[in-house]
């Protein structure tokens, strides 16, 4: 009976880890066809962002199986109850790739140049880069990688308020071009909301090993 758990339970993880590849590359594309403005790039998003959504049903449906149908014991549980927590924050990083995808597709029907945001460039390599971490601690079930990754969400903090700064200058000094930089700003707390998101799955992981979630 342990061994089946056991598979299933390997399953569940390795489902996890294809969702959060998923994101990784949602949001990698999303910063791409920002930095290079390319239309075909912004739509593959959307496509992923169904992925990412039906990968979250099928591993919540594997979770409470796993729930109903075994007896974990309490470190199994963590995992489970962990993995519950982390879909649901993948599922809005999906969500908000898309969302920036969106806002690039509407950018480039008005004309949108991509040396236009050479500001948000790095928020969006350091963002990706929370991400990729978030979801690598979790495969090594790695606190010390997971604290990092919570850390360094102070620096997109600081990204959001410097690129914030630049764009609000940028629409006083020009205000023809108000209804851009408002896009702009949108994809800049797109981008802040997403760190935040890798930053939960952070804190899932750490409690998922320790019973804690570091707080």
């Amino acid at each position: 009976m342990r061994s089946k758990f056991d598979e299933q339970l390997a399953l569940m993880k390795n489902e996890l880890i294809q969702m959060g590849a998923l994101c990784e590359e949602a949001i990698s594309l999303a910063a791409k066809a920002l930095s290079d403005g390319d239309k075909a790039l912004a739509e593959k998003v959307e496509l992923l962002e169904a992925e990412v959504d039906q990968m979250e049903r099928d591993i919540e449906s594997l979770c409470l199986k796993l729930l109903l149908q075994q007896q974990p014991v309490a470190r199994d549980l963590r995992q489970i109850s962990a993995a519950l927590k982390i879909i649901t924050d993948m599922e809005r990083i999906g969500d908000q790739a898309a969302d920036i995808a969106e806002i690039i597709l509407a950018m480039l029907s008005e004309g949108y140049r991509p040396e236009d945001v050479g500001h948000i460039r790095d928020m969006a390599a350091e963002t990706i880069k929370m991400v990729t971490e978030s979801v690598d601690s979790y495969v090594k079930q790695d606190i010390t990688e997971a604290g990092a990754v919570i850390a360094h969400d102070d620096v997109i903090d600081r990204y959001f308020t410097q690129v914030r700064g630049v764009l609000i200058q940028t629409v006083v000094e020009n205000p023809a071009a108000g209804e851009h930089i408002l896009d702009l700003l949108m994809i800049d707390k797109y981008l802040e909301r997403i760190s935040d998101h890798a930053v939960n799955i952070a804190e899932w992981v750490i409690f998922s090993v320790t019973g804690s979630k570091g707080n």
